[in-house]
């Protein structure tokens, strides 16, 4: 048997298993091309905006970045969760705050999943397709800006990478960075592609609010889906600066 033929068959195989073989190479595969985006910015600093209890960084230390990461979860029981998963990492801290365009506390609406809890009211959408993540309550949280904990964690000569995970909220947070985009080489955020919260903007005003604050669409990767019909309903966008 020839070894494109074994191929051929180990992939039918996988797939009828619901699993898949795919090439680790940045030219077909999305986390290969965010690793190679990075490491091509020499990226140190993460900022991980919306950490819920550590998941993403976990995975981005996984896939082989070594540099620091501050993650950044405002809710109690997430935060909690977050702090025991990096406690044994001298190079990942945990701030309990969220972040927004001022400094105070907010009212956050708590998910039952958790990774969806928002500042903003949720879309019927949202929970028909995922009704774990209909809100069960609310907890009042400290709200930092983008500016300031980019003054307050970024060190000198670091290369700051900021991932966004606030479902919606995104463009707040942006926005409350504005002072701090010469320190920001990169952001990467969740883009709807139907509006799943109140008043959030969906992935092309999203490209084009980045774009024209300098930060063009590099890659994507494919999010949150419906389970019953197969519809892509978020992705995560990484942008970079075009001169960095």
């Amino acid at each position: 048997m020839s070894k494109a033929l074994l191929i051929k068959m180990t992939k039918r195989v996988l797939r009828r298993a619901n699993l898949a073989i795919t090439r680790y190479d940045h030219r077909y595969h999305p986390l290969a091309r965010r690793m190679r985006l990075l490491q091509d910015r020499q990226i140190d600093l993460v900022f991980d905006v919306g950490a819920n209890n550590g998941g993403w960084a976990n995975g981005l230390r996984d896939l082989g970045y070594t540099g620091r990461i501050v993650s950044f979860e405002p809710l109690s029981d997430a935060f909690a969760s977050l702090q025991a998963r990096c406690a044994a990492d001298g190079a990942w801290q945990a701030v309990r705050t969220a972040l927004g365009d001022a400094v105070g506390v907010a009212e956050l609406h708590v998910a039952g999943n958790s990774e969806s809890s928002s500042m903003l009211p949720m879309l019927p959408i949202h929970t028909s397709v995922l009704p774990s993540s209909k809100y069960v309550g609310s907890e009042t949280v400290p709200v930092t800006t983008l500016e300031h904990a980019v003054r307050e964690h970024r060190r000198s000569g670091e290369r700051l990478f900021v991932k966004l995970d606030a479902q919606g909220f995104e463009p707040k947070i942006i926005e409350g960075g504005r002072g701090s985009f010469e320190h920001i080489l990169g952001f990467q955020l969740e883009m709807s592609l139907a509006c799943l919260y109140e008043g959030e903007l969906l992935m092309p005003e999203m490209v084009n609010y980045l774009g024209g604050l300098g930060y063009a669409l590099m890659s994507l990767e494919p999010g949150f889906a419906d389970p019953a019909s197969g519809r892509l309903l978020q992705v995560d966008g990484i942008f970079f600066r075009d001169n960095n």
